[in-house]
C-alpha cells in the first residue's frame, strides 16, 4: 500500500481504505477463482494496482467521463481507476464469467458505486465512451478493430477522446500502422520500480 501513497499522496481516507482492502479481497478471491498468478498476488500493489494507475499519470479524467475497460480480467485497470476517479463512470467487460464475478464482488465489498461489470465481448457493446482502456489483452491493431466504433466524437477532457492501452516491450512492429497519430508514454518516467522499465501507456486519439 505504501507504494500507492508514494505516487498518489493526496488520496482521501475513503480511497486509502479502499486501496488497502484490495490485497485481502484479491487474496481471498484468488484462492477460489484464479484471476492473478500466484507470484503476482504478492506484488499486487506494484504489478496490478500501480500499473493500472499509470493511466492517471497521463490524464486526470474530468467528472462524468465514461470509460470502458475491455478484457478487464480481475478488474485491472478499471477498479483502481474507479477508486481514484469516483466522479467518473466505468464499464468493465470481460468474456469470462468467473472473472466478472470477482470484479463484481470486489466492487461490492468496497462499495464502489461507479462501476458496472458484465460478461460481454467488446464487439457487442453498442454504447460509446470518452475513453477505452485496457491492459495488454491482445495485439494493438486487433484491439483497435474491436473498439474503434465505441468512442464518442465530442471530447471534454484535456486529452482528446481515444484509447489508453497498457503494454510492454518493443512495440514498433505492432504500432507501425498508427505511427502518425499515436503517442507513447514511458511508465518508467512516472514510477521508478524496475518492473516498469519496459512498460508503456499507448494513447491513440480519435
Amino acid at each position: 500500500m505504501d507504494i500507492i501513497l508514494r505516487y498518489f499522496p493526496d488520496l482521501t481516507e475513503k480511497q486509502k481504505s479502499q486501496f488497502e482492502l484490495l490485497k485481502s479481497l484479491y487474496t481471498d478471491w484468488n484462492d477460489k477463482i484464479n484471476v492473478i498468478s500466484r507470484k503476482d498476488i504478492e506484488q499486487l500493489y506494484e504489478r496490478h494496482v500501480l500499473h493500472s494507475l499509470a493511466i492517471a499519470k497521463v490524464i486526470h479524467f474530468k467528472k462524468d467521463s465514461e470509460i470502458l475497460d475491455v478484457g478487464t480480467g480481475g478488474g485491472f485497470p478499471g477498479i483502481p481507476l474507479a477508486i481514484l476517479f469516483p466522479d467518473c463512470n466505468f464499464h468493465l467487460v470481460d468474456s469470462i464469467a468467473k472473472k466478472i464475478k470477482v470484479v463484481q464482488e470486489v466492487a461490492s465489498s468496497l462499495q464502489i458505486t461507479n462501476i458496472r461489470a458484465e460478461q460481454e465481448r467488446a464487439e457487442k457493446i453498442k454504447h460509446q465512451y470518452d475513453f477505452v482502456v485496457s491492459r495488454a489483452v491482445t495485439a494493438f491493431p486487433l484491439f483497435y478493430n474491436w473498439v474503434r466504433t465505441k468512442i464518442k466524437k465530442d471530447s471534454k477532457n484535456e486529452l482528446k477522446n481515444g484509447i489508453l492501452y497498457l503494454k510492454g516491450g518493443d512495440l514498433n512492429e505492432e504500432l507501425k500502422d498508427f505511427k502518425r497519430e499515436i503517442k507513447t508514454f514511458e511508465i518508467s518516467e512516472f514510477f521508478i520500480e524496475p518492473f516498469f522499465e519496459t512498460k508503456k501507456v499507448i494513447y491513440l486519439p480519435f
